[in-house]
């Protein structure tokens, strides 16, 4: 259903994005006629300018506040720098503006929070002779006195690495006698949805509603359409897991991952734990500048089951942040707690 869904609105963004791209005609690199095209594409198709612009503040505040940098450019890095940071006033980091040379990246969504994640310490949980999928690195928990517990381990990095069906099956088979799995996508910064939406459907016990979408429709800040419902269909074939499943998160998760999250948090026997996700809720699209510069920018939004915005992340169902002693130990203080979670909740059944 979210396939199909995201396909049409994907369709449709596309037409637009193409019926505002220059043409070799329009070509001009006069700083000012970009510049005001660069704000002009944002202005008429960015879709969180409610949620992003600084308090008290307009789009055209902050055209007037760069546009002095853009007149004292001498040249195409000067001129870079200046958009790039206008476009940076919008907080999102799939606002990009893409030259030859470079490309501006919006870091907020993840700086200057808890890191939550030791990669040298996860990965004694994880163990030297650990298997992989494709892109899910997986191996049952024996570290640490856990070798009786039975929990399975399994590690996605990037949803941009290619998973298919068969992957998680033989995973899950390897794992028919663990009493739960931790999934850790920590620091997974997205990649393709179609992957995190294969991997949700594997948790799903039926057709799980998870979330509504919308669309830019005019060139009006709240020009949107009507809102989509977005949800996971159970699998018709492949295997299903039904049993407990924890999901670490952090702020390093963003785009496909943060989408992920709000899947799995629909999901009967999931609970998320770690901290809120980056976020990223918008679906993307482009367009083509005067100088052959290109910018992309979100044009929708998605929304919890409460119709809540995930462009600022996707709250855990309990929050938990690596300890330094647990490190210094060389424990993982989220991995020990699923471990604990999960235990306790095979008891209950």
């Amino acid at each position: 259903m979210i396939k199909n869904i995201k396909q049409l609105i994907f369709g449709i963004l596309l037409l637009v994005a193409l019926a505002s791209c220059s043409t070799e005609g329009d070509y001009n690199r006069d700083a000012g006629t970009n510049y005001r095209a660069l704000w002009r594409v944002l202005d008429e198709g960015y879709c969180y300018f409610d949620q992003k612009l600084p308090k008290d503040s307009t789009w055209s505040d902050m055209y007037d506040k760069y546009l002095p940098l853009v007149q004292k450019a001498k040249n195409d890095d000067g001129l870079f720098d200046a958009m790039a940071l206008l476009v940076n006033e919008l907080k999102d980091g799939h606002v990009n503006l893409i030259t030859p040379f470079d490309v501006s990246r919006y870091k907020g969504w993840y700086k200057n929070y808890p890191a939550n994640i030791d990669y040298k310490v996860r990965n004694l949980y994880l163990g030297e002779d650990y298997r992989t999928a494709s892109g899910i690195a997986y191996n049952k928990i024996l570290y640490n006195g856990h070798s009786r517990d039975k929990i399975g381990l399994m590690v996605y990095s990037s949803f941009s690495s290619p998973i298919g069906a068969g992957n998680i099956a033989h995973v899950f088979l390897r794992f028919k006698d663990c009493k739960g799995i931790i999934l850790d996508v920590r620091d997974n910064g997205g990649g393709n949805v179609a992957y995190a939406e294969l991997l949700a459907s594997h948790f799903a016990e039926e057709h799980t509603p998870v979330g509504y979408m919308r669309y830019k429709t005019g060139k009006g800040h709240n020009d949107f359409s009507e809102r989509y419902e977005l949800s996971i269909d159970t699998l018709k074939q492949s295997i299903r897991w039904l049993r407990p499943v924890v999901v670490l998160t952090n702020r390093g998760m963003y785009s496909a991952a943060n989408d992920f999250a709000l899947y799995m948090k629909a999901m009967p026997y999931a609970t998320l734990l770690g901290d809120t996700t980056g976020g990223g809720g918008g679906l993307p699209r482009s367009s083509e500048l005067p100088n052959g510069w290109a910018v992309r920018y979100s044009s929708s939004v998605t929304t919890d089951l409460d119709d809540k915005h995930i462009e600022f992340g996707v709250a855990p169902d309990k929050v938990i942040l690596l300890k330094d002693e647990d490190v210094a130990a060389g424990k993982d203080t989220l991995i020990e707690e699923a471990i604990r979670l999960i235990k306790s909740q095979y008891i209950k059944q």
